[in-house]
């Protein structure tokens, strides 16, 4: 199935009823039929009917073999960072999301587990950075929040040249533009918070591999099942609701971004805009090349702190809010908000400052997301 097609009807097959939408199974055991016989559901921590039917929809959308609902999104990552082990080197994008940065230094560090972050938009840099001990490359990308971008299929072959894995956050984009596992991937991680639920009103996440049956996927079930991170029924029911309309969705969202990001390079209180789908960003033509779309996300530098600080007080329509994604339009500042824990040091190399806000377009009617935007950008220079 296509696109569209796959993320309406996603794996959902009729049961007696003929019930269009999956039921909640909320219980938290299942009855054997004898000893040593299963229905395939035993507990529900291991297994729930309404989990699987979700897992297998991601597992369709992103071209995978096996996907794992989960609490969040920091829980899918924690399941990737807990298949290295005291010694072992991970490579990161340096321009990455700040729970990122906090759960490799302040937890998986004191493991014995090196992390190093590193510029990924330069192939030739991360290969010249990969060890013997190297077992991960985890990019974002674009990333966040400076919407660089990363040469998929050219890392690919720099990790596993160095026999490592290659790890690929795709919230920004979701599987409906950009599918990092038909690219080669090993894993890719979805916060599905953001475009796939679209409504902020679920915590999620995903982990997805392409070989269902692989020594990966078995070492990544055991931790599912041995740590317990299972997304809840209700909320799997609730997500299964939401990707149906994921494509339309994400296609106006993106939309209205390429006009809001045109737009606003002609405001006097901005000085830079940062979005790929824009001809003159370094990365256009990549993102072209490993995705169909450009995504809703978009960053952009204003003239001073207090033009950046003060604008989020004007704001009517639009929301100062953390997260991205959902149908409401928000605008984030980065550097208290997602970003507060960066080291000093990355924020200095990817750029990120204190004139830097970060744009989450939402589906409202765009000149009325842009009037909003200029106005409060019309108020705080006056106050500044």
């Amino acid at each position: 199935m296509k696109d569209f097609s796959a993320e309406v009807h996603g794996c959902h097959t009729y049961d007696a009823t003929g019930a269009i939408t999956a039921p909640i199974y909320l219980s938290a055991t299942f009855h054997h039929p004898a000893f040593r016989r299963s229905t395939g559901y035993d507990y529900g921590r291991v297994a729930n009917p309404t989990r699987r039917e979700l897992e297998q929809t991601v597992a369709l959308l992103e071209g995978g073999g096996r996907a794992w609902a989960l609490s969040s999104g920091m829980a899918a990552i924690n399941l990737v960072f807990a298949l290295c082990a005291a010694g072992d080197h991970v490579l990161l994008s340096e321009d990455i999301y700040g729970g990122t940065v906090r759960l490799a230094n302040e937890i998986y560090g004191r493991y014995g587990i090196e992390f190093e972050y590193v510029d990924t938009c330069d192939t030739a840099l991360v290969q010249s950075k990969m060890r013997k001990e190297t077992k991960l490359v985890f990019i974002e990308t674009p990333s966040n929040p400076m919407m660089f971008v990363t040469d998929i299929r050219a890392l690919i072959d720099v990790a596993h040249a160095g026999n490592a894995l290659l790890v690929a956050d795709n919230t920004f984009l979701s599987p409906h533009f950009q599918k990092p596992l038909a690219l080669g991937a090993d894993i890719v991680v979805e916060s599905g918070t953001k475009y796939l639920c679209g409504h902020n009103d679920v915590i999620c996440g995903f982990i997805a591999v392409k070989d269902g049956g692989s020594d990966l996927a078995e070492r990544i079930e055991l931790l599912v099942k041995s740590e317990g991170p299972n997304l809840a029924a209700t909320d799997a029911w609730l997500m299964l609701r939401s990707i149906k309309t994921l494509g339309v969705r994400i296609e106006r969202q993106a939309q209205n971004a390429l006009a809001i990001a045109q737009w606003l390079g002609t405001l006097p209180e901005v000085t830079e805009v940062f979005y790929p789908g824009l001809p003159d960003h370094p990365g256009h033509d990549l993102q072209k090349s490993q995705s169909t779309g450009f995504g809703g996300m978009i960053s952009f530098k204003v003239r001073t702190p207090e033009i950046a600080q003060k604008c989020l007080a004007h704001l009517r329509l639009i929301a100062f809010a953390e997260s991205l994604g959902g149908v409401e339009s928000l605008l984030t500042y980065p550097l208290v908000q997602t970003h507060a824990e960066m080291p000093a040091e990355l924020i200095r190399r990817t750029g990120l400052d204190d004139r830097l806000l970060r744009l989450s377009v939402g589906i409202e009617n765009v000149a009325d997301i842009e009037e909003d935007l200029a106005q409060a950008l019309r108020a705080a220079a006056r106050e500044a």
